[in-house]
């Protein structure tokens, strides 16, 4: 319910701070959560709990650990209920969303559940003889994982759930703008029978996260780090990382666009656009930023795009009549009008918007972008898509590519083989044929290139971010050395 008390999470234990901090609900203007306030003392607790943990946890056998995760997908299911009520108070999230997201979450760590046996390694042949030599992934030690809160229980879950499936230990640090969400993640896998520092939860203060996070990172004792977040702060936490030698997983922003061929099902693509540009207020790291358009059909898909656009309505989402709800705070709007108003100034065409309500803004959409203007460039992370008007798949593939980001993509076209030669030449981690540029699954390699960061979430990807692959030797020969 709004206004829950959060506290931290050490060792399995609850733990009170001397400071707490406050999450005002983006539509109500109400304190949606009071959360503990952790210092540096408190992080490094939580950092040795895990290192505690950490042992005994490697060396629990494969079906052993997908037992303990499968009855976590079951605990974060049963709180169902909870994660509504905690994303609507935190975020402004819609229902749908927020059921969405545990939906994915669930799926994601009964796959964790599933990578627990095929955490492999090989035989490789040696020159020596009567050598053995192997290559084998072994658990990395505790892992530091952050995430943030635009998806927030699909992005801290695939934070915890394969890192644990390796053997490997946790520390969430939650985001501040949704402690409750995420402290609802780790209570349900303490339930599980994750405690005793197998799964530990820091909050934090905005003020403090620098110093808090920082702390944690240079601990000797994390040997893994996954952000998930701006770039701008991921480029803090890389740095971070890098002057302690530590492997850093990072997925950032994006400027995803999706290509509208000339032989495009204009329907199709519609639908594509209208999903990929404003499922959650475009508030997704995979948001459709950009439609580039073939000029020989973009007069028709702009009036089809438009018509489809303007029956998205916005309102309050605890009352669950529209398709689009809150954006996260003022500022979001702000920053969404300031990119509109600047592409309008230099010369594009507004095609849907309107006024906002506080935080509850329409769906921008924006014809006749150009490179020049910053909608074009920079991460909007709001309800408003640019459309940029291409001579042909030539320009198009180019102005797709001009950008600093390379996280998700897509291009429509009915010819196939042409979709994939397209797809091919875009520079993302991630490329949809004939789909929307929103599209997860736990099972898939999932990251960025460029400025979208770098590693892989998901799937047998994921086994080899969170593990240390080592060589080993077994001789079964007498030895026969020069000295």
């Amino acid at each position: 319910m709004p206004g829950s008390e959060i506290f931290l999470s050490i060792g399995g234990e609850q733990r009170r701070t001397v400071h707490s901090f406050s999450r005002i609900d983006p539509v109500t203007g109400a304190v949606a959560t009071q959360a503990a306030a952790a210092n540096v003392e408190d992080a490094l607790a939580a950092v040795d709990a895990a290192q505690a943990a950490f042992p005994a946890w490697a060396a629990l056998g494969p079906n052993a650990r997908r037992t303990a995760l499968l009855k976590a997908a079951d605990a974060l299911d049963a709180r169902a209920a909870d994660f509504v009520d905690a994303m609507m108070a935190e975020i402004g999230a819609t229902e749908g969303w927020a059921r969405f997201n545990l939906m994915l979450s669930s799926s994601m760590v009964r796959e964790a559940a599933s990578l627990t046996t095929q955490i492999g390694g090989e035989v490789i042949p040696s020159d020596k003889p009567g050598c053995l030599a192997m290559a084998i992934r072994e658990p990395a030690g505790v892992v530091l994982s952050m995430a943030p809160w635009n998806a927030p229980i699909i992005l801290a879950t695939r934070a915890i759930a394969v890192p644990l499936a390796c053997g490997n230990t946790v520390v969430l640090k939650a985001s501040e703008q949704c402690p409750r969400t995420h402290g609802l993640i780790v209570e349900a896998f303490v339930e599980a029978g994750l405690g005793g520092g197998i799964v530990n939860l820091i909050t934090n203060a905005p003020q403090d996260a620098a110093d808090v996070v920082g702390a944690m990172i240079d601990h000797r004792a994390v040997r893994r780090v996954n952000f998930t977040g701006s770039t701008a702060v991921g480029r803090i936490i890389a740095v971070r990382c890098a002057q302690n030698l530590k492997p850093v997983l990072l997925e950032l922003g994006g400027k995803a666009p999706m290509l509208v061929l000339d032989d495009a099902d204009l329907d199709e693509a519609v639908k594509a656009a209208a999903f990929g540009a404003f499922m959650n207020q475009g508030q997704i790291c995979m948001s459709t930023e950009r439609i580039i358009v073939a000029d020989a059909i973009a007069d028709d898909f702009v009036a089809r795009f438009q018509a489809k656009v303007a029956g998205m309505a916005v309102g309050d989402p605890r009352q669950g009549t529209t398709p689009l709800g809150a954006v996260v705070d003022r500022k979001t709007v702000d920053h969404v009008q300031a990119l509109v108003d600047d592409a309008l100034a230099a010369g594009a065409t507004l095609v849907n918007g309107g006024p906002s309500n506080g935080v509850l803004m329409p769906a921008h959409v924006v014809d006749q972008v150009t490179p020049a203007m910053k909608l074009f460039r920079e991460e909007s992370f709001g309800p408003v898509v640019a459309i940029v008007r291409a001579r042909d798949e030539a320009e198009a593939i180019k102005l797709a590519n001009d950008t600093d980001y390379g996280l998700s993509s897509a291009v429509f076209t009915r010819d196939t083989a042409r979709g994939l030669r397209v797809a091919r030449q875009i520079q993302a981690g991630i490329c949809h044929i004939n789909g929307p540029t929103v599209h997860d699954e736990a099972q898939m390699p999932f990251g960025g290139t460029k400025a979208s960061g770098y590693g892989k979430f998901g799937g047998r990807a994921g086994i080899d971010s969170f593990t240390e692959l080592r060589w080993v030797t077994m001789e079964t020969a007498p030895g026969h050395f020069p000295i």
